[in-house]
């Protein structure tokens, strides 16, 4: 086993109004903050090679709890010596608690005080996720941030919906902490608030798990089809409920804007699959906006997306090439898109971070929207 470099801590750095800079200290690491992480969904991540990711700036990696589980299983990873070393990522490492992938990928399913039963998409196979199992997989993957079983629910939904998820996910939260007293020392667990689009229930599920006590803190149960205002609503509501000692997660977000105005109401971590999914298909993120190569204009351009980016990728192709490459369906593509992506994701932190040490995250985020908006190259689309 890998020896601890250090126990679980977390220090802000500097505030910028309510935006925050700080530092998450894991066995596998340091972890900036804010902090966007990849997803590696199967134990990768997409396309991607992982020196690339770290190339990228990434300091974590979110592993998918749900998939891994059923395959090639929690316990088949373990007796491979866990997930870093089996997916070749000695760094921290994040994993989700199954309870999304359930809820939306499962067609039967059931949830129940004891846990949740559904049909396994791989080979239809029924399978029960309890607090205790889910928190098992999680032990034996051997990620650095274990998240808490929780039961998300579709918006828009009736309060009574929401109130009784978000009280069995209370219930749950108790369950996996006590479960968690099993975890080697130096691994963390966190809680998540739920409460949809409701800030009183919001308030009422931050203060309940403050009070169960977790290292950190996620907001479940947004971005998922809600307008922004409303989910930057329930962010800047339920953040300042939360410990200010404590890192603060918003989980599957998303857009540049989003990570921006979530940053700017006090959010230290996300996560989404948006870099690499949109990379895949022929969208890239930039400082110009985004641009969709596959545009018949880019066929004959020999500029790069971004002359002055870090990524070779960004830097070195021509967008003729990256147009060809997607109109000939090579895979390579992809990977060059998803790499782009995952670059820009992270020189956008690196960016946040150093504006609110410096204090001016406002006019960061003015001179970022300012940029997009103006579209300065006139062939981004």
């Amino acid at each position: 086993m890998q020896p601890l470099l250090h126990p679980f801590s977390f220090r802000v750095i500097a505030a910028d109004g309510t935006a925050r800079t700080g530092e998450i200290a894991t066995a596998h690491g340091i972890v900036r903050t804010p902090a966007f992480m990849p997803v590696g969904t199967q134990a990768a991540i997409k396309g991607v090679h992982p020196d690339d990711v770290r190339a990228s700036g990434a300091d974590i990696m979110l592993g998918n709890t749900y998939h891994l589980m059923l395959r090639p299983s929690a316990e088949r990873i373990a007796a491979l010596g866990g997930l870093h070393k089996f997916m070749r990522w000695p760094y921290p490492i994040l994993t989700d608690s199954g309870g999304f992938q359930v809820m939306s990928l499962s067609a039967l399913r059931k949830v129940t005080e004891e846990g949740v039963t559904f049909r396994s998409h791989i080979d239809g196979a029924m399978v029960e996720l309890t607090p205790e199992r889910s928190i098992e997989v999680q032990i034996l993957l051997g990620s650095d941030i274990a998240m808490q079983l929780d039961e998300l629910i579709a918006l828009p939904a009736e309060r009574a919906a929401i109130e009784r998820a978000m009280q069995l996910s209370l219930r749950w939260a108790e369950r996996c902490k006590r479960a968690f007293e099993r975890a080697p020392p130096g691994r963390a667990l966190f809680g998540i608030v739920q409460g949809g689009d409701d800030k009183d229930l919001r308030e009422a599920s931050a203060r309940a798990l403050t009070a169960i006590g977790f290292p950190g803190y996620a907001i479940g149960g947004l971005a998922v089809g809600e307008p922004q205002d409303v989910m930057f609503d329930i962010v800047a509501a339920t953040a300042p409920v939360l410990p200010a000692d404590r890192p603060r997660y918003l989980m599957g977000v998303g857009t540049p804007a989003d990570i921006l105005g979530a940053v700017a109401r006090g959010i230290d971590m996300f996560d989404c699959v948006m870099p690499t999914r949109n990379g895949r298909h022929g969208l890239a993120f930039t400082r110009f906006g985004p641009i969709n190569i596959k545009n018949a204009h880019h066929a004959d351009d020999p500029r790069p997306l971004d002359a002055e980016s870090r990524c070779p990728a960004a830097r070195d192709f021509s967008r003729a090439y990256l147009h060809h490459l997607f109109k000939a369906g090579e895979a390579l593509g992809g990977t060059l898109l998803s790499t782009v992506n995952l670059y820009y994701y992270q020189d956008l932190m690196d960016g946040a971070r150093a504006a609110i040490a410096a204090g001016r995250f406002a006019d960061y985020t003015a001179a970022i929207q300012a940029q997009w908006a103006a579209k300065a190259d006139k062939a981004v689309g």
